[in-house]
């Protein structure tokens, strides 16, 4: 609470009041959660409440807001008045009612109970958000509760009230004994933290290290959970190794099965998956969802415990700042392709080819030549999952990059310790020194860990590289490993610069990279691309009808424009590298194989 509430409660001989939500889904064809608040012992003459504008781990304003209706407050018989002063802010009079007597006598005895009544559309089936229909109810504490401010640090009860009796609830709250479908949580982060599903999941337990693991499956598809689990216990086992523990004693994985869903969401009990429900059969993409594991349930450490001062305590009516999300998410990226090989899911030749894809989608997105990482992390609010036309020429992802910056650091350490130390001792350190008493850590913290590990001072490297946008050195620091990093394409074709997509019909430029001859002679993302050299052209003709120029051939390019047609003469440019891959190089030394086989655990192969 407040220096300000307690004061005013103490003025009362107050006593706090006791905050309870009923969820109830009357009718769930509908999309609307109806949800009752219920304050016992409020004794102020003002209640705010405030909806939170995003998630933490989502770093988004969402305007959760936006889905709330039918909002009414009463005490006893009275309707209480009430106003918003903002997009997210209630503001109920308590204390201006007729009743005003009835309830001070009210309160002596302890009945005094303000309801709060709302409802909530759910019609958006991402691990961030809520989703109601006929087969389930899913919803994120932020998008469906309030917050009291004065009051974060109370305990709060929530009671779900299904549709039909064969729905269950999975939630990473513990229930309270002898109440039907009623959980708790320790405080409001506790409650936005947590997400609740409701429905006829499936539901698996199993215990790994001595903690009990539980995974929800909604939706159909073609999942083996036996396979599923194994693997999750083998990362469970991989990760805490790394951190020397596991920080809990129960855990949740809740799955969803979709039609185009990919993504998730950690949470400090549990994460939330969102998957193709086809996606487990072939191996790649059993791999690709195995790497979502393994990043999300990395995130209980990097970004839940261990987290930048700027998000210690979340300001859930606004953005909240930091430059180290590079840290919090892109060194969780890296992990997440390397713990799926240290935990024999896949192998190093599947680890090198999926890190090759990473190399080519960096090199291949010319706004990392603009964007700084740290810049791209601070950013993150406007930029990253707000992409317009020009992003690919002027963003970076800090995911993404971040990943690689991470790379770099862990061959670093590693070839200057002779693999004794690596990036694992970094987050090891990071656990100890802020993880484990959630402290926030500032970037300036975090660089001298870093440096601490490798024993040299790194101003110069994070100058570059964090800072900056210079082109990330892989050779460099590859090449003590016995790789290297090659760009190649089968056949090139000359450069156009253009991006086309298949739309409805429609070949649609969905993308012009800047200083191309596309850009230079005038075409826009938004054009539909018609015809090269009058021969009507498709999204995938693209590249093979350009394999029959040469550099420097000039074409005519037909296009509709805002639906006038128009022809620009374009002069293709010299091709580049589509893909990167590593392979090992020529007559690797004895130490390169030995730096190899420490870093990732195998004879280097040949590649």
């Amino acid at each position: 609470m407040t220096e300000a509430t307690l004061t005013q409660l103490s003025s009362l001989n107050g006593i706090a009041p006791t905050i309870n939500y009923q969820v109830a889904i009357p009718q769930p064809e509908s999309h609307l959660f109806e949800v009752t608040l219920h304050l016992k012992d409020w004794q102020l003459p003002i209640l705010d409440l405030k909806m939170p504008v995003w998630t933490p781990g989502s770093y988004l304003v969402r305007e959760y807001a936006k889905h709330l209706q039918d909002f009414s407050v009463q005490a006893g018989e009275q309707t209480l008045p009430w106003r918003k002063l903002s997009k997210n802010h209630w503001q109920v009079e308590t204390s201006a009612t007729q009743a005003i007597e009835q309830r001070r006598e009210a309160r002596d005895n302890r009945e005094d109970t303000i309801t709060v009544r709302y409802r909530v559309f759910a019609h958006e089936l991402s691990v961030r958000t809520n989703h109601l229909d006929a087969t389930h109810g899913y919803f994120n504490g932020a998008a469906l509760f309030f917050r009291i401010p004065g009051f974060e640090q109370q305990s709060i009860r929530v009671t779900i009230e299904p549709p039909q009796p064969k729905w269950r609830v999975t939630t990473p709250l513990p229930v309270i004994p002898g109440e039907l479908n009623t959980f708790e949580a320790s405080d409001f982060d506790t409650l936005v933290d947590s997400f609740f599903e409701i429905g006829c999941h499936e539901l698996h337990s199993f215990e790994v290290l001595g903690k009990l693991h539980e995974l929800a499956i909604w939706g159909k598809g073609n999942t083996n959970p036996a396979k599923i689990i194994s693997d999750i216990e083998k990362i469970i086992q991989v990760e805490a190794k790394l951190f020397d523990g596991l920080p809990y004693e129960r855990y949740v994985f809740l799955l969803h099965l979709s039609s185009q869903g990919n993504g998730g969401l950690e949470h400090k009990y549990g994460c939330s998956l969102n998957y193709p429900r086809f996606g487990f059969r072939a191996q790649d993409k059993y791999d690709r969802f195995m790497q979502l594991v393994a990043h999300e349930f990395f995130h209980l450490w990097n970004v839940k415990r261990i987290r930048p001062k700027a998000i210690e305590n979340f300001d859930y009516d606004q953005e909240n700042y930091t430059p180290s999300l590079w840290f919090s998410e892109g060194t969780t990226s890296y992990y997440d392709l390397m713990i799926p090989l240290r935990a024999g899911i896949y192998d190093v030749k599947s680890f090198l080819n999926n890190l090759g894809k990473e190399i080519t989608r960096l090199q291949t997105t010319p706004g990392r030549q603009v964007q700084p990482l740290s810049e791209s992390s601070f950013d993150a609010w406007i930029k990253l999952y707000r992409p317009d036309p020009n992003s690919g020429n002027s963003q970076i992802s800090y995911y993404l990059k971040g990943e690689m910056v991470s790379l770099l650091l862990d061959l670093l350490i590693r070839e200057r310790h002779q693999n004794q130390r690596s990036l694992d001792d970094v987050m090891l350190l990071m656990w100890q020194q802020f993880g484990q008493a959630e402290i926030g850590f500032t970037p300036e913290q975090l660089q001298q860990v870093i440096e601490s590990v490798a024993g040299i001072n790194l101003d110069d490297f994070f100058k570059k590289y964090v800072d900056g946008t210079e082109e990330l050195p892989f050779n460099e620091y590859l090449e003590p490993f016995g790789l290297e990093v090659i760009g190649e394409d089968d056949e090139p074709a000359p450069t156009l610069g253009v991006k086309v997509q298949t739309e409805n019909g429609r070949e649609l430029i969905k993308f012009v990279e800047a200083g191309t001859p596309a850009y230079a002679a005038g075409i826009d993302a938004g054009d539909e691309l018609l015809a090269i050299d009058s021969i009507r052209v498709q999204s995938q003709q693209l590249s093979d009808r350009l394999k029959d120029y040469q550099s420097g051939d000039i074409i005519q390019v037909t296009v509709f424009h805002q639906e006038e047609l128009r022809t620009y003469s374009v002069t293709l440019a010299s091709p580049r590298p589509s893909r990167y891959q590593l392979i090992s190089v020529e007559n690797p030394s004895a130490t390169q194989k030995q730096n190899f086989e420490g870093w990732l655990g195998v004879a280097l192969p040949t590649l």
